[in-house]
């Protein structure tokens, strides 16, 4: 499966979610530490806004997402873009998105942003008691691209991902993903 195909499959996966999840309080704890259930929600359509106006504007720049109102569950914001980037994708694959001051090959930010979403919505899962259960095969995607992504930089006590979480090579894998993502796979 390609990243234009799975990205927008995953965030289809991810509007139903959201659905489900409506009525989980919004201070309800995530895994994400950063993030209760409203934070995430604001993080998730806010950030997946931005980007899909990256993707789709002329000049490849995204919007801002704090600017961005999660309207009710914020669901149908993201199936508005998915919906947008199966029209953008694979053509605005070729070209950088330009986030902020910087760009990224935008090949790459798609793989980033289908990582994030299919972790930030175990997230949501975890904090709603929902099953979430993407595509093995852009999960196999994502275990590929999250380990050049997770530098020192980024991965460790007190950062954006916490430490690796030891897991065995034949779990499932959005269990070998969130574990390598800082997370500990069980409910």
């Amino acid at each position: 499966m390609d990243i234009s195909t799975a990205l927008p499959r995953t965030l289809d996966q991810l509007a139903d979610l959201l659905d489900r999840a409506a009525d989980t309080p919004g201070t309800a704890p995530t895994p994400c530490t950063e993030f209760d259930v409203d934070a995430l929600r604001a993080h998730v359509v806010g950030w997946l806004t931005a980007f899909t106006d990256g993707y789709t504007a002329d000049d490849h720049t995204c919007s801002d997402p704090d600017s961005i109102t999660v309207e009710g569950s914020g669901a149908d914001q993201v199936r508005d873009a998915a919906r947008r980037l199966r029209a953008a994708l694979p053509d605005a694959l070729a070209h950088p998105l330009n986030i902020g001051e910087a760009g990224m090959p935008g090949d790459m930010a798609a793989s980033m942003i289908l990582w994030e979403y299919q972790v930030h919505g175990w997230d949501l899962a975890q904090a709603a008691g929902a099953d979430w259960n993407p595509d093995d095969e852009a999960l196999e995607a994502s275990l590929a691209f999250a380990p050049g992504m997770l530098t020192p930089d980024f991965q460790g006590e007190g950062k954006t991902f916490g430490p690796a979480v030891p897991i065995a090579d034949s779990a499932p894998p959005m269990e070998r993903l969130v574990a390598l993502s800082g997370r500990r796979p069980v409910r």
